[in-house]
C-alpha cells in the first residue's frame, strides 16, 4: 500500500487530497476562490496566482492530517501541470516538485481533463471506459473519445467561450451574482425558457465543435436592443428570468445533442460528464432523458468531483503502479483546448 499525494491548481481552487496507489481516496480538500474573484465577475489570473501561494501549504497539511498521513508516508506527488493559467499551475507544481526532492519520491503529472474524466470512474462501480466523454467548465468545453483513463481523443472543442465562462459574462450582463451557473440557474427557475429563439450554433450535421459567442451577442441585443444601444436600461425580473432561462436552455440543447452524436458516430453506449457545469439542474435532467432515449448509461460524479479538486489526480495512479514517472524538468503547459487537433 502506498499514499500519495494530489495537487491541483490549474484554476481558481487551491485543492490537495490524498488517495492509495488503488485510487482509495482518504482526504480531499478544496479551498474556493469564487468569493475573491466576484467582485471582478471572473477569474482575473494574476490574483488566482497569488491566493494559491497563500493557501496552497495550509491545504496540504489539512489533506495530510485528514488522511492521517505523514509527508514521509507519501510515495509520490500527483499534480495537474496542463490546461489550465499558466501562472496557477505554476505554483502547484513548483510545490510538488519541491514536497518530491525535499522526501526523494517520484513526482506524476497529471492531465487536469483525464482527471475530470477518470472522476466519473471513481463515483461508478462498473468499468465506464470505453466512453464519450464532455468535460464542461468555466474554461472547457470539449467531447473526447475515451479508449481508457489515459488515452483520450479529442472530438470538439469550443471555438470560443466555453460554456462557464458564457454562463459567467451572461450573468454579469444579467446584473447577477458570480459565479454565474448557480445565478443563472436560479433566475431561470421563473423564467420561460422559450421566450427567446436564440440560436443553437454549430449544428451542422456531424459537427461535434462549439461555440457561443453568437449566443452571448444574442442575449445581449435582446436585452439592450441591437448593438445594446439601451444598456443602462433596468431590465425587470420577469425579463431577467426569461432571457436566463431561454439562454440556459440554448446551451444545455447544444451540450446534449452534441453528446448524442458522439455516442452515435462512435457506436458507444457511455457517456461520462465532468466539469462544474455538469452540477446544472437542467443539463443533467437533459441528459438522463437523452440517455434514457438512447439507451446509454449516463455517469456523472457527484457535485465534489465535478468541480475542480484533487482527489481526481487519482489517474495516475497507474502511471505510478507502471513506473510512469515524470522528471523535475516538467513544465506548466497553460492555455485551454479551444481545437480540434
Amino acid at each position: 500500500m502506498a499514499f500519495l499525494l494530489g495537487i491541483e491548481t490549474t484554476c481558481d481552487e487551491t485543492a490537495a487530497a490524498v488517495f492509495l496507489d488503488d485510487g482509495t481516496i482518504l482526504s480531499s480538500v478544496v479551498a474556493s476562490q469564487a468569493a475573491i474573484h466576484a467582485r471582478y465577475g471572473g477569474v482575473v489570473p494574476e490574483i488566482a496566482s497569488r491566493a494559491h501561494v497563500e493557501r496552497l501549504l495550509p491545504v496540504i497539511d489539512d489533506a495530510l492530517q485528514q488522511a492521517k498521513v505523514t509527508p514521509e508516508e507519501l510515495s509520490a506527488v500527483a499534480v495537474a501541470y496542463t490546461p489550465g493559467l499558466v501562472g496557477a499551475i505554476l505554483v502547484g507544481l513548483s510545490a510538488a516538485k519541491g514536497l518530491c526532492l525535499a522526501l526523494d519520491i517520484p513526482l506524476l503529472g497529471v492531465h487536469h481533463i483525464e482527471g475530470h474524466i477518470y472522476a466519473c470512474q471513481m463515483s461508478h462501480p462498473e468499468p465506464v471506459f470505453p466512453c464519450i466523454g464532455l468535460v464542461v467548465s468555466g474554461g472547457h468545453t470539449n467531447l473526447f473519445l475515451c479508449q481508457s483513463a489515459n488515452d483520450l481523443t479529442l472530438l470538439g472543442a469550443t471555438q470560443d467561450d466555453a460554456a462557464g465562462e458564457a454562463f459567467d459574462k451572461i450573468a454579469s450582463l444579467l446584473r447577477l451574482p458570480y459565479p454565474g451557473g448557480p445565478s443563472i440557474q436560479e433566475a431561470a427557475r421563473q423564467g420561460n425558457p422559450k421566450a427567446f429563439g436564440f440560436p443553437r450554433s454549430l449544428m451542422d450535421e456531424g459537427n461535434l465543435d462549439f461555440s457561443f459567442s453568437g449566443l452571448k451577442t444574442a442575449v445581449l441585443y435582446a436585452a439592450f436592443g441591437q448593438n445594446a444601444k439601451n444598456r443602462d436600461r433596468e431590465l425587470s425580473e420577469s425579463e431577467v428570468a426569461d432571457l436566463a432561462a431561454s439562454f440556459q436552455q440554448a446551451v444545455v440543447d447544444v451540450l446534449v445533442e452534441k453528446c448524442r452524436r458522439a455516442l452515435q458516430q462512435h457506436q458507444l453506449r457511455i457517456l461520462c460528464v465532468g466539469g462544474g457545469v455538469a452540477a446544472n439542474r437542467l443539463l443533467r435532467d437533459s441528459l438522463e432523458r437523452m440517455a434514457e432515449r438512447e439507451r446509454v448509461t449516463l455517469v456523472i460524479p457527484p457535485l465534489s468531483l465535478c468541480t475542480d479538486n484533487a482527489a481526481m489526480n487519482a489517474v495516475a495512479t497507474e502511471k505510478f503502479r507502471s513506473g510512469q514517472f515524470d522528471s523535475l524538468d516538467l513544465d506548466a503547459v497553460g492555455g485551454l483546448i479551444r481545437k480540434r487537433s
